[in-house]
């Protein structure tokens, strides 16, 4: 592990907070909660790895709420969350961790997990470096939806810049661990096209992730690189996919000129599922 950056402040305060989701706390947690209350009854195995998109909550919360939701059954058991995203800001070379201790959101501190970063210090993919971190929304917009459904959790907060999937896929494997252990990718899909274009191109995508096929392009999914760990991971680890929602802006708070595309996945280690990886 490469160290970029001295280390900075402990916490990482939030950057998107009343811009992307309700910056006061109250508020934020009742509309995480209704959207998670809407989302269908948790059905089958609690998930090992979830794919979320990560747009304002009045665009795609809905659609993050319902993969989100399939975790209530393991509320107490998930301790550790592996979290990776694209940088949309600050490029990196590789995986980027950042020197704080914890992440802040209105509900609160979530705790880094010092055991799990230890873990990858070989890695030469992986680097300590707070810029990437510092005004990204992909990651961030992830932990109020973690922070409802969980009862209490450290995490693995990944910034993916450019990197090989097989380099994600190496972390991972580092990471598994087993069912006290969650991986989750927030990507959204297409970006800008007219409505009925993007429903084509977001459905060729979600069959293809729904394949475990690890050629996802960054037109596709802006989060494809670290989408693309995880389906050479899920291969390896026998996890099956599933498609939980697929929809886009034009279908919830937006015009179908130019929309950007949500989907939500969720693995699981289950022999009966419907898409072998």
């Amino acid at each position: 592990m490469k160290t970029e950056m001295s280390r900075g402040a402990n916490v990482r305060l939030p950057a998107v907070a009343g811009m992307f989701y309700a910056g006061e706390a109250k508020t934020l947690a009742g509309e995480v909660t209704g959207m998670l209350a809407a989302a269908p009854a948790a059905d089958g195995p609690v998930p090992k790895a979830l794919i979320a998109p990560h747009a304002g909550y009045m665009y795609s919360g809905l659609v993050a709420a319902s993969v989100y939701a399939l975790l209530r059954p393991a509320a107490a058991t998930i301790r550790r969350v592996v979290l990776l995203g694209p940088t949309h800001r600050v490029g990196v070379r590789g995986l980027a961790l950042p020197s704080v201790e914890s992440f802040a959101t209105p509900l609160g501190r979530v705790e880094l997990d010092g055991e799990a970063i230890a873990a990858l210090a070989d890695l030469p993919q992986v680097v300590v470096a707070d810029a990437p971190h510092a005004q990204e929304h992909s990651l961030e917009v992830q932990l109020p939806f973690l922070q409802r459904v969980l009862d209490d959790f450290r995490l693995v907060p990944l910034a993916v810049g450019q990197a090989p999937a097989e380099a994600v896929a190496q972390v991972l494997d580092r990471l598994w661990g087993g069912a006290e252990t969650l991986i989750v990718v927030s990507s959204d899909l297409s970006h800008y096209l007219p409505y009925a274009e993007a429903c084509e191109i977001d459905g060729q995508t979600a069959e293809r992730i729904l394949a475990c096929s690890p050629d996802i392009g960054h037109d596709e999914a802006c989060g494809a690189t670290p989408l693309n760990g995880l389906l050479l991971a899920a291969r390896r680890h026998g996890l099956r996919a599933r498609l939980v929602d697929l929809r886009n802006s034009g279908d919830t708070a937006g015009d179908r000129r130019r929309v950007v595309g949500y989907g939500a996945f969720a693995f699981v280690d289950e022999r009966e599922a419907a898409h072998a990886c």
